[in-house]
């Protein structure tokens, strides 16, 4: 049985997961270090883990498996994902594939040492109701992709 696993701390599509989780009958599992305010149903459990850095990942990471799919922007938890076989897609809808984590990661470190040195501020850009969009057809994608076996 699929289940969604949602890296949910800074997460903007919680109730975009829940609402495809419930029409496909699967579990979904929001998991954070903070208590929040989540979607309510029958099917969406609330894992609250300790703090600590990669706390939250690692719950993940040791629970997924190839017939889940893992809902998350951190690029170094989606490659430990991909590793266990499993569907990742970020909150603006971006698949993350083996063909495209390699150099998503690269970029990460990149961008993280540009900061560093200063030569970057850092600019993220806000989320916009395209990504909303896009990161439904792309969940909706893996899950029918899934149920087709693929």
């Amino acid at each position: 049985m699929t289940t969604i696993y949602v890296d949910a701390d800074a997460c903007p599509v919680k109730d975009e997961a829940a609402k495809v989780a419930a029409r496909h009958g699967f579990e979904i599992h929001f998991v954070s270090n903070a208590f929040m305010r989540l979607p309510e149903g029958e099917n969406v459990n609330r894992v609250v883990v300790p703090d600590g850095p990669d706390v939250a990942d690692d719950w993940i990471a040791e629970r997924i498996t190839a017939a889940d799919v893992a809902v998350t922007a951190d690029i170094p938890l989606a490659s430990r994902c991909l590793k266990a076989g499993a569907k990742v897609i970020g909150p603006t809808g971006k698949p993350f594939t083996d063909a495209n984590i390699g150099t998503a990661l690269a970029m990460r470190d990149l961008q993280q040492h540009l900061r560093e040195t200063g030569e970057s501020k850092g600019y993220n850009a806000s989320f916009s109701k395209q990504d909303r969009s896009r990161f439904l057809q792309a969940l909706e994608n893996a899950v029918q992709d899934l149920k087709r076996g693929r």
